[in-house]
């Protein structure tokens, strides 16, 4: 059965649509991909600027981990590190106002989770299992 080029040129359309979504979500996950990056954003953003204080509130995060996430957010223009120089040195993280684009991101995920969580609860409920 041959498609007629109307068929066509929608499928087209369709793909190079796909291919721009693709694309567009390829480049976000790039820059806050991973387990670790929105989780280091959201302690900052609560206060938390010293390393010892993201290792202790972002649960389950090693020294060295931290250090390349660190690295890769300030690569990627979400935060800075400010250098203080004395006695000790001291070493602070802060947000930089493009950081704030991401705040759409961390509620409509924070929402998603929140939803997932309870959905999970309720099917090891119903199913007789017990919640975590």
């Amino acid at each position: 059965m041959k498609e007629g080029k109307a068929t066509q040129q929608a499928n087209k359309e369709f793909t190079e649509e796909c291919e721009v979504l693709i694309g567009a979500v390829g480049d976000a996950l790039y820059a806050i991909g991973g387990k670790w990056k929105l989780m280091i954003i959201i302690a900052i953003a609560r206060g938390n600027n010293r390393f010892t204080e993201l290792q202790r509130r972002v649960k389950g995060i090693s020294a060295r981990v931290l250090s390349s996430e660190l690295k890769e957010m300030e690569l990627n223009g979400f935060i800075v590190k400010k250098v203080s120089v004395g006695y000790p040195v001291l070493i602070e993280y802060e947000l930089t106002p493009y950081s704030h684009t991401l705040e759409k991101v961390v509620a409509a995920l924070t929402e998603w989770g929140l939803q997932h969580r309870q959905k999970i609860k309720d099917e090891l409920s119903s199913a007789g299992g017990s919640p975590s």
